[in-house]
């Protein structure tokens, strides 16, 4: 094993030369480009192959200082990788030109956009489907939502051959509610208030003797969310800083727990709506506050939910801050991602880039110190009918 884990170590070594030395020879002139070259031969990377593999595969424990217990370990995320490897894509990682000048300095977009159901959400969603047959098979699912999460527990639950149940309010959009019955869903609807849907997925759960699965606040929900951060520094080791969208916490929680055992250094950076700010209300207080303001809402309305058990205790511990954005900057950062790098992400993802292009995230994070920036594009389910309005038209989104 120590031989093997040297041999290991010199041939990362040498691997990582010789890209920067490739790099160099074509002048730039290859995906990665001359300023990523350079960042590769400079900036951190993926720790030598013996310390990566003892602090992932033989478990170091919960990162950041979680209790040793905590459930959601780089090893658990890991083996989620492995299970849910014939079921979801391994998405792209990709650059813009325009946008690592508009930003000054170079950006790396994990494109979630371009998944199964069209976000995230079927990681989490086939893992825990995965491990809800294994421990009741033939059951079927439960969950309430009225979004992406819907759509990946219909499509997951079909993977791995049970039914799924869907509480969804009666006010989502037809788009959606059509793509849940796509996937074979089957739709229970709501008033639209989070107690309604909460008593309805209950009972339900009793209805069908059914296995319920959260939308985010799930140890195999998160865990499969941070598969996400797996492939992301497996394509890229050497980010100085990743920015994560965050709504209930699934996503940033399971990226956050995974990255930070494997790159300490690693800043994660939450990205959230100044409307919808109950996890950076909760990061400042040092206790969660799982609330919003009566009435609030926002463009981005995957991440109108809120922390929970499971997610809160990571975001605490593994998220350096959170940082909000302002409607119109969604909404113009939405629109550039369409226009510059002609992929239709929703708002939500659009939080991420808004975050990188303002004010408060370059005055922190320059250029110089922080060359590399990963952006996490989480989602692109979007009614295009809405789309016109919320960004195209309205003034009070953002239109110019």
């Amino acid at each position: 094993p120590n031989l093997r884990s040297q041999a290991m170590d010199a041939s990362w070594t040498t691997s990582r030369s010789t890209v920067v030395g490739v790099a160099a020879a074509l002048g730039g002139a290859v995906a990665l480009g001359a300023t990523a070259a350079h960042a590769y031969g400079s900036s951190p990377a993926r720790p030598p192959w013996s310390q990566w593999r003892r602090l992932v595969f033989d478990g170091a424990g919960a990162p950041c200082g979680l209790p040793g217990d905590f459930p959601v370990t780089a090893r658990a995320i890991r083996r989620a990788l492995k299970r849910i490897a014939p079921f979801v894509h391994r998405t792209p990682v990709t650059t813009s030109a325009s946008l690592d000048a508009i930003a000054g300095r170079r950006v790396f977009f994990k494109c979630e956009v371009l998944q199964r159901t069209g976000s995230f959400k079927i990681r989490g969603a086939t893992h825990a489907s995965l491990r809800a047959v294994e421990r009741a098979p033939g059951a079927p699912l439960v969950t309430h939502s009225s979004g992406n999460h819907a759509q990946a527990l219909a499509l997951a639950a079909r993977s791995v051959g049970v039914a799924a149940h869907i509480v969804m309010p009666r006010t989502a959009p037809a788009v959606k509610k059509a793509a849940v019955l796509g996937y074979g869903g089957i739709i229970t609807e709501c008033e639209p208030t989070n107690a309604a849907r909460a008593a309805a997925a209950e009972a339900l759960v009793r209805e069908v003797s059914g296995t319920f699965v959260h939308p985010s606040d799930d140890v195999d929900v998160i865990c499969g969310q941070g598969t996400v951060a797996c492939e992301f520094l497996d394509d890229v080791p050497f980010l100085d800083v990743l920015v994560v969208p965050v709504g209930g916490g699934g996503l940033i929680s399971g990226i956050a727990a995974y990255a930070k055992t494997v790159r300490p250094d690693l800043i994660i950076v939450g990205a959230e709506p100044a409307n919808v700010d109950d996890a950076k209300r909760s990061k400042d207080a040092g206790r969660l506050i799982a609330d919003h303001a009566p009435g609030a809402t926002t463009i981005a309305d995957g991440l109108k939910t809120l922390l929970g058990r499971y997610t809160w205790p990571v975001v605490d511990k593994c998220v350096d801050e959170i940082i909000t954005v302002d409607e119109e900057a969604i909404a113009d950062a939405t629109k550039l991602v369409w226009s510059r790098m002609k992929l239709c992400i929703e708002p939500s993802a659009g939080v991420g880039v808004a975050v990188l292009l303002g004010e408060e995230f370059q005055r922190k994070y320059d250029a110089a110190t922080y060359p590399n920036v990963g952006v996490i594009l989480c989602g692109g389910n979007m009614d295009l009918a809405k789309a016109a309005t919320t960004l195209f038209a309205a003034k009070e989104a953002g239109a110019t």
